[in-house]
């Protein structure tokens, strides 16, 4: 799982627990300007087949995490839930998109939004 804060124009994604290792990642922050989209969706997270899997950990149906190689560039994941999965899509960042479990979807959705709004 991961936990999501505003930090004044940038945007901080903390991995919790045992997920920093599997993802092989603790932090991701950024600019919010790169954060082109938000949105709560599970379609991402299910299945079995999450692209070319570069460091991190895939178990099916258990755990998504780490980074993965997709046909339109790099996609980071923490995911053991798909019903609380939220998806970034990013700009001029290493991953094209963050698809990652977050403790309450609608909330942290409504967040983002809100600050990107801001802008």
């Amino acid at each position: 799982m991961v936990d999501i804060s505003i930090h004044g124009e940038r945007i901080r994604l903390e991995v919790e627990g045992l997920d920093k290792l599997w993802a092989l990642k603790s932090r991701l922050e950024f600019p919010l300007a790169h954060v082109l989209s938000v949105r709560q969706d599970p379609e991402p997270a299910v299945g079995w087949w999450h692209g070319v899997r570069l460091p991190g950990t895939n178990i099916p149906g258990l755990l998504t995490a780490g980074t993965f190689y997709q046909y339109d560039g790099a996609v980071f994941y923490d995911v053991h839930n798909p019903d609380r999965t939220i998806v970034l899509e990013l700009d001029h960042e290493e991953y094209r998109r963050l698809v990652v479990e977050v403790k309450d979807p609608g909330t942290v959705v409504a967040m983002i939004q809100a600050a990107l709004s801001k802008r």
